[in-house]
């Protein structure tokens, strides 16, 4: 099962290693970034499913960060949740305006934050929350980590499930090599991008075992998309 991954963005030191410490308790795949520059390169490298992003940075603004990332199609449907001191009516309102998801007002409770994380991921990561996923006739249950095509069973190794499962949460989208070894293989610092091409070949095989057209496309250049 692919964790859900969140990208904290917080240029306070102490705030963001609690943050990250109460995520990863809480089981999801963390990043974290100091400054705006910083998040807006990790977001294109490493696609988080949800971003935590502080208003007040440095280099960019936690403002503009949102205003950019919601302009661009490829990362306009990730939720952001605003973290945010300023308290008034019209910042909280000019948060949600640039694109923000929810904005939540510092000091915040971390059990609250964490119910809006879920909440956020429950209406747009149904692999996150064990739910079948469905593209065209392939069906993917993350319950019990099986596959379907046309019906039929699918033999998968648990590398491929979790690259099928990327690729299903969003159809049609194009993945770099880097970003699918960020997802798929998380931190493991000895695998090479090589080995991302042996496995799509391996899952190509698999969901063309029992017949059908290659629903897998070679983006050359760039990467790989289901559909």
């Amino acid at each position: 099962m692919v964790k859900p991954s969140i990208l904290i963005v917080e240029d306070e030191h102490s705030q963001r290693e609690i943050l990250c410490y109460n995520l990863e308790a809480d089981g999801y795949e963390v990043l974290s970034a100091e400054n705006g520059e910083e998040a807006l390169l990790l977001v294109d490298e490493a696609s988080p499913d949800i971003i935590l992003l502080d208003w007040m940075m440095p280099l960019v603004s936690g403002i503009e960060v949102c205003r950019r990332l919601k302009l661009k199609r490829e990362t306009r449907e990730i939720p952001i949740i605003m973290l945010s001191a300023r308290s008034e009516e019209v910042d909280k309102v000019r948060g949600l305006e640039t694109g923000a998801d929810d904005y939540m007002i510092k000091p915040y409770s971390l059990v609250e934050l964490l119910a809006r994380v879920r909440g956020q991921l429950r209406r747009t990561r149904a692999a996150a929350m064990g739910q079948k996923l469905q593209f065209e006739d392939i069906v993917l249950d993350t319950e019990t980590f099986e596959a379907f095509r046309d019906n039929q069973l699918l033999k998968l190794g648990p590398t491929e499930f979790r690259l099928l499962s990327v690729f299903m949460e969003k159809p049609r989208r194009v993945w770099s090599r880097d970003q699918l070894l960020n997802r798929v293989w998380s931190r493991e610092t000895d695998v090479e991008t090589r080995t991302v091409d042996v496995h799509i070949g391996r899952l190509r095989k698999a969901l063309c075992q029992n017949g059908g057209t290659d629903l897998l496309r070679t983006v050359r250049g760039v990467g790989y998309a289901l559909g």
